[in-house]
């Protein structure tokens, strides 16, 4: 699986890039617009040519970013992977707090893990951060719903849970550090 840390740099750098011609597409107009003197120094075809490359590279950038998303083999062929887990793990959340089936989940370093993750009050948010608080992966849970994410690791490190959605004033609290240890 590509780490989700390279697909996040290289779809800001991508997306900036375009987001900064389409600025510029945007400022050009506007100077055209609001000169007044009626003279064009661009041509109309020539502008909506750019238009045009610009709306080619747009749909081109999301076909090729897509293609780059780690877990998207996994979440579109779903009942393929899931004869294929290694280990499972059944997590519950009630009054702000994470019930783990043991202090620390262990995972071997090329493991498919299935999380289970059931709310029984509220809604909460279930997310696995890097030791430098960068985000790998996170899902909503739901009361009353199946709430399971399956995730493949492909590198040795410590990961913490913390809940990534707004359950409360008592939600801030929701973090249960090096609990998940990839080896």
């Amino acid at each position: 699986m590509v780490d989700s840390t390279l697909v996040l740099n290289g779809q800001t750098i991508a997306y900036t890039l375009y987001a900064i011609a389409m600025l510029l597409v945007m400022a050009w107009f506007g100077y055209q617009v609001t000169r007044g003197d009626g003279k064009s120094f661009v041509k109309p075809g020539v502008f909506y040519a750019f238009v045009g490359f610009l709306v080619v590279l747009g749909v081109s950038l999301h076909i090729v970013t897509h293609e780059t998303i780690p877990w998207k083999p996994i979440d579109l062929n779903r009942s393929e992977y899931l004869d294929k887990v290694n280990k499972t793990f059944n997590i519950s959340i009630r009054d702000h707090e994470f019930t783990l089936p043991s202090e620390v989940l262990t995972i071997d370093k090329g493991d498919l893990v299935l999380f289970d993750v059931t709310s029984e009050d509220l809604t909460y948010g279930f997310g696995l951060f890097r030791e430098d608080n960068s985000m790998l992966f996170q899902m909503q849970v739901l009361p009353g719903h199946k709430n399971d994410i399956l995730w493949q690791f492909d590198k040795a490190e410590k990961l913490s849970i913390r809940s990534t959605e707004y359950s409360g004033p008592k939600g801030y609290n929701m973090y249960l550090k090096d609990a998940v240890v990839v080896k």
